[in-house]
């Protein structure tokens, strides 16, 4: 299993875009893979700056999977406020 925690935070050059597509589609529908962001896939060409091979990732990561989409409250920011008032 491979996770990817926080895809997003950073750009990716050509270069890396593409290996991390290569890597992927390799996995897909043999691997585990997990996949945290903060961005809708709508916004993926932010990070990997061709429509093309993202639109390519995008299809090959939800073949088959589950997507868990989770909205609400910053946990971090609620334990940060909290640990503040206590200060």
């Amino acid at each position: 299993m491979v996770i990817a925690d926080e895809l997003g935070y950073i750009s990716f050059d050509k270069e890396a875009s593409e290996l991390l597509f290569t890597y992927l589609s390799l996995r897909a529908g043999r691997k585990s893979t997990i996949i945290t962001t903060n961005l809708s896939f709508e916004r993926w060409e932010e990070i990997f700056k061709d429509s093309v091979m993202t639109a390519a990732m995008i299809d090959r990561l939800t073949h088959k999977s589950f997507i868990v989409n989770m909205n609400g409250n910053s946990y971090r920011l609620k334990e940060t406020k909290l640990w503040l008032s206590e200060q």
